[in-house]
């Protein structure tokens, strides 16, 4: 394993090695000649293994390709790490701070959706899409494929045909149709969204173990790209590419195949009574169905001055409140479910205290709080593993 440690050595002329550790890593607090000083140039490694145990690597002959093959081109970025040049599919990228917003899709992009969609099946799902964007300017993937049944492949082609990708700001991770811009009209406050976790640990009277949702990923199930046990993909055939949706055989399969691909409305929609499907969530606020969100988030309607990148047109630390309240409901929710979490005297002593700073009335723990609820890495991930797709 001696390639998962580097040392910090310095070989001089006569043969010696030097350790730098002393020269480099800082300490305590450094006057500034220390940055100054006179060093061997020390360049760490571009990149190091993302394993940390050792694995059998079953080295395999160069791909034999079919006579006038050219490889695609690669660019620097995907030099390490990646194993092939990514497939693009057109989508446009928006951050929060840029003036302006795209109007129209990219030309590849509408060349790539006219040539794929080959069956009236095709124009139907582009119109209906259409038609969602015009009741609705803003929405997310997931939101899309509770309302539409469309093959995930094609989704990704059709939904660069149609809208803009936000990356940054209170509609990140959102498909916003082209020419609307949110941060220009304080209507568009019902769109945001809100990355919404389901709090857990002994704080809140039950652990990990004990919810009734499970995790949506598993650390120790996850499997690398490169590693070589890993979950087949799913085959995609020609007929399921075509939207299955060929002819059927009777009126019954073709009334399945219409909704082969659709999901549950449960994952964007938050209803008082009823638990998420996964621990982390990403909902817009027009789908918290809950009369007491909504008052929160209306606070200020007819009152938005400026559209901020953390609250957008709301009142600042709005989402704090909404996740606070959604925490309380689900909480009643495990209880009722599983009321033996919260027999003990101990567990009701901290359930009624958190209760109370929940509440605001006692706000002196601020430490605990913030050592007991750490944003897991899973907000990122999830809009990584969309925007990989596009990229």
């Amino acid at each position: 394993m001696s390639d998962f440690q580097y040392l910090a050595v310095h070989t001089e002329a006569n043969g010696r090695h030097m350790s730098m550790y002393d020269r480099v890593l800082m300490l305590k607090p450094e006057k500034e000649s220390f940055f100054h000083q006179e060093l061997p140039l020390y360049i760490p490694p571009p990149i190091f293994s993302r394993l940390d145990t050792p694995v059998d690597y079953f080295y395999r002959p160069e791909t034999q390709h079919r006579e006038g093959y050219n490889n695609p081109p690669v660019s620097g970025e995907n030099l390490i790490g990646l194993s092939r040049a990514r497939r693009p599919h057109n989508a446009i990228f928006v951050n929060f701070e840029e003036d302006e917003v795209p109007t129209q899709p990219l030309e590849a992009a509408v060349q790539t959706w006219r040539r794929i969609s080959t069956n009236p099946i095709d124009q139907k799902v582009e119109e209906d899409l259409r038609k969602l964007f015009e009741i609705r300017p803003i929405w997310s993937r997931n939101a899309v494929k509770a309302n539409i049944s469309v093959h995930p492949d094609k989704l990704k082609v059709l939904l660069p045909f149609v809208a803009y990708y936000m990356i940054t700001g209170p509609w990140r991770s959102l498909w916003i149709r082209y020419g609307y811009d949110p941060r220009k009209n304080p209507g568009a406050k019902i769109y945001q969204v809100l990355d919404f976790r389901i709090r857990c640990g002994m704080k809140y009277g039950y652990a990990p173990s004990d919810m009734p949702v499970k995790a949506k990923r598993s650390t120790y199930n996850y499997s690398l790209p490169i590693t070589v046990k890993k979950t087949p993909s799913q085959v995609v055939t020609m007929q399921d590419l075509k939207q299955g949706l060929g002819p059927s055989g009777t009126a019954s399969s073709r009334k399945s195949n219409s909704n082969k691909y659709k999901l549950k409305d449960s994952v964007y929609v938050f209803r008082e009574g009823a638990l998420p499907p996964y621990r982390q969530m990403f909902y817009q606020l027009c789908d918290l169905n809950v009369e007491e969100l909504q008052r929160i988030i209306h606070r200020n309607d007819g009152a938005e001055s400026r559209c901020t990148e953390r609250d957008g047109w709301c009142l600042p630390k709005t989402s704090d409140e909404l996740r606070d309240t959604m925490s309380l409901m689900i909480r009643q929710i495990i209880r009722s479910k599983r009321p033996a979490l919260f027999t003990s005297p101990a567990k009701a002593d901290r359930e009624k205290e958190q209760l109370t700073y929940e509440s605001g009335e006692d706000e002196e723990d601020d430490e605990e709080e913030e050592e007991d609820f750490k944003p897991s890495d899973g907000s990122d991930n999830e809009m990584e593993t969309e925007i990989l797709d596009y990229v």
